[in-house]
């Protein structure tokens, strides 16, 4: 494996990094990419240290427009093959949709959306020149979920997301390269603080809120079996069964104990 790669999206911290040690401890040669380069090249030489493998790493904003073509470029002038895609960088808005301006929504979706659209059309032609490759998109719970009275995006972009992960399956996968949607529950990260919705998961259950590492094993064992869809641990397992099976008006009445804060009428 000595010239195959997994690039990781948002790998400086919480499911992103847990991801990352997980793959290096399965041999996989690593390219990191992130905002916060410190903390990239602080976390490219402890995985080095531990797993002995090659890691590289990027700078890099998805908000920008250009920053797909300009990982795909750095990964092509440094010989690096990617054979396994993670697209995992996200954050959450959390202004009320009116009092958001434009701008922010746009950068929004294009960190959770379309720069993952734009990545996997560049990288899944390498893989079909390799005819291989396994792409990760990491989705949400949300995406099942009734909408939210937080984050009025949030939701449906993952919800556009599992769909276009199928689409990557139905045409792709016949062809050796498969697409894994992910859909973790509350996970136990600074995903919640920095998108400024952290009372609402102090209020959360403990049993529901999951460790980063447990969650990333268990994406990236899904990822690599080539499965389509993964709702890492048990209890997001049934909890997604009886969203798909129970009706979402009957949610909103245990949803002020499941999830306090996100479902209830302001």
């Amino acid at each position: 494996m000595k010239n195959k790669y997994a690039l990781i999206t948002g790998a400086s911290s919480g499911i992103g990094l847990e991801i990352a040690k997980s793959l290096a401890k399965r041999n996989y040669n690593l390219v990191l990419t992130s905002r916060r380069e410190p903390l990239l090249r602080k976390v490219a030489d402890e995985l080095i240290s531990s797993f002995g493998i090659e890691v590289d790493y990027i700078s890099c904003d998805l908000t920008d427009i250009k920053a797909p073509q300009l990982l795909y470029d750095f990964c092509k002038q440094n010989a690096y093959q990617i054979d396994l895609l993670v697209n995992n960088a996200g954050y959450a808005i959390p202004s009320p949709f009116d009092q958001t301006p434009m701008e922010e929504e746009e950068k929004f979706i294009r960190v959770l959306g379309i720069s993952v659209i734009a990545l996997c059309k560049l990288f899944v032609v390498e893989m079909l020149k390799n005819r291989q490759g396994r792409i990760m998109i990491i989705s949400s719970v949300a995406a099942f979920a009734p909408p939210s009275s937080i984050q009025t995006l949030y939701g449906p972009i993952k919800t556009f997301m599992n769909r276009f992960s199928e689409g990557l399956n139905r045409n792709y996968n016949h062809k050796g390269i498969t697409s894994t949607a992910v859909c973790p529950g509350y996970t136990i990260t600074n995903f919640h603080t920095a998108s400024g919705v952290q009372k609402e998961m102090d209020n959360v259950p403990k049993f529901m809120k999951k460790e980063a590492a447990q969650v990333a094993e268990e994406a990236v064992q899904a990822t690599l079996k080539g499965k389509q869809v993964c709702v890492p641990t048990k209890t997001f397992k049934v909890i997604v069964f009886l969203l798909k099976i129970i009706p979402h008006s009957f949610f909103s009445l245990v949803s002020a104990v499941l999830a306090p804060g996100r479902f209830e009428k302001k």
